[in-house]
């Protein structure tokens, strides 16, 4: 599958129209998919599909759990549903039925959950979705990407399709900030993309934090002279230990940035592989504390806490500080 797709089209478009116009494109080729939605083609931008393909779009109304539960049902006759809603009511107001429905059976349900984290900050914590990659990297069968832009949103759904069984891709609200201007030719589910190359620490950020950390990386290097590595952890599930493992060798400082609870997101997942590998670093998760966010414009919430360039040069300058070891010896840790 193909995606005639320019740098020129994701900077007048959000992400979620991406997202829209890309699941347009693809079924042209492929009449399995199908769309459903719980009263929110507006605002999660896939209206553009009833549009397109009237007879394949399902509007159920405010109905979250029964989107989730026919989509299952037409999985299992051999369609691709999309499903289209906040991420907020993928993971907590209709858990029950991605859980029991979709992935108990390992059905091949596409779940698309926009204004995720705080991009929709200004509705307050009932819409403010900062738990969802905690909660649904822990359900089996489910693979979990969070694209950090457009391009990278196009490429997630283009990936979803060829893959088998359920997906769930976590995108906000819409205008990121553009991260890739071409087409990720090479997007494979499972591996994180390097953004830019570092031996001193390496940032690995997921979603909005994407372009911060790249920001932020390119200053550093310019103002302090530091070399920071950025991965792009598109793929939370199935997680690239091996990209992480090589930067816990080679740069021995780790930060991770979302817009999530540090608690069970990304950072938590690096955190796994880490303590797994046997190996020891100086580390910190950027994110959300235990708390629930305030209310207010994405980017000063993310200003707030520090997953802006500011507060990751911040952390990374601080983390630069921190001695961990008097020697490079691995054969004392491994």
């Amino acid at each position: 599958m193909g995606l005639t797709y320019t740098s020129l089209d994701t900077t007048k478009l959000s992400t979620a129209e991406v997202y829209a116009k890309a699941l347009c494109e693809l079924a042209k080729d492929d009449e399995r998919i199908v769309v459903l939605t719980s009263d929110l083609a507006k605002s999660t931008k896939i209206g553009v599909f009833e549009e397109a393909y009237p007879d394949r779009f399902y509007n159920v109304g405010i109905a979250e759990q029964n989107m989730f539960g026919i989509a299952s049902g037409m999985a299992k006759c051999g369609l691709i549903p999309f499903t289209s809603c906040f991420a907020i009511f993928n993971a907590c107001r209709a858990l029950d039925q991605v859980h029991t429905d979709i992935c108990y059976q390992n059905l091949n349900v596409k779940m698309i959950g926009s204004h995720a984290g705080t991009s929709f900050g200004q509705a307050g914590t009932t819409h403010h979705a900062t738990e969802d990659i905690a909660i649904l990297r822990s359900i089996a069968n489910l693979s979990v990407l969070v694209p950090a832009d457009g391009m990278a949103t196009a490429a997630c759904v283009a990936a979803a399709i060829e893959h088998q069984g359920p997906v769930y891709i976590r995108i906000n609200r819409g205008f990121d900030q553009i991260v890739y201007r071409e087409p990720i030719s090479d997007f494979a589910i499972g591996k994180a993309i390097t953004l830019h190359e570092g031996s001193d620490l390496t940032i690995i950020a997921c979603g909005s934090a994407v372009f911060s950390a790249l920001q932020a990386a390119r200053e550093l290097d310019h103002v302090d002279g530091l070399k920071v590595r950025v991965l792009d952890m598109t793929t939370i599930k199935p997680l690239d230990e091996a990209a992480i493992k090589q930067a816990l060798k080679e740069t021995r400082r780790i930060i991770t940035a979302e817009d999530h609870t540090i608690i069970g997101g990304l950072g938590g997942a690096v955190a796994e592989v880490i303590a797994g590998s046997g190996m020891g670093c100086a580390f910190r998760r950027l994110g959300l504390p235990d708390a629930f966010s305030q209310i207010g414009y994405h980017e000063d919430l993310m200003s707030h806490h520090e997953i802006d360039v500011a507060g990751i040069m911040k952390n990374a300058r601080e983390m630069m500080q921190v001695d961990f070891e008097e020697d490079d010896d691995w054969t004392d840790e491994v």
